[in-house]
């Protein structure tokens, strides 16, 4: 299997950020559940970086390569 490419940089930024509000609030966006990555992505990401942030999380979720974060927790 193929590893699909991504942004070193950025995947070490994604595995420190938690999420600001809500009811996972303080939790790291890699921990959060798919379903609610699910739902932002049919509500709608916030603006801003938090939203991109997100946007990646749900990608590699719903893609099953949650095996990118393992070495990054």
């Amino acid at each position: 299997m193929n590893n699909p490419e991504y942004d070193h940089a950025q995947l070490l930024e994604l595995a420190k950020m938690t999420m600001p509000f809500g009811k996972y609030s303080g939790r790291l966006l890699i921990d959060l559940p798919e379903a609610y990555v699910v739902w932002f992505s049919q509500k709608g990401f916030p603006k801003g970086r938090l939203g991109e942030m997100l946007a990646i999380v749900y990608e590699i979720k719903v893609n099953g390569l949650e095996y990118l974060f393992e070495p990054l927790r």
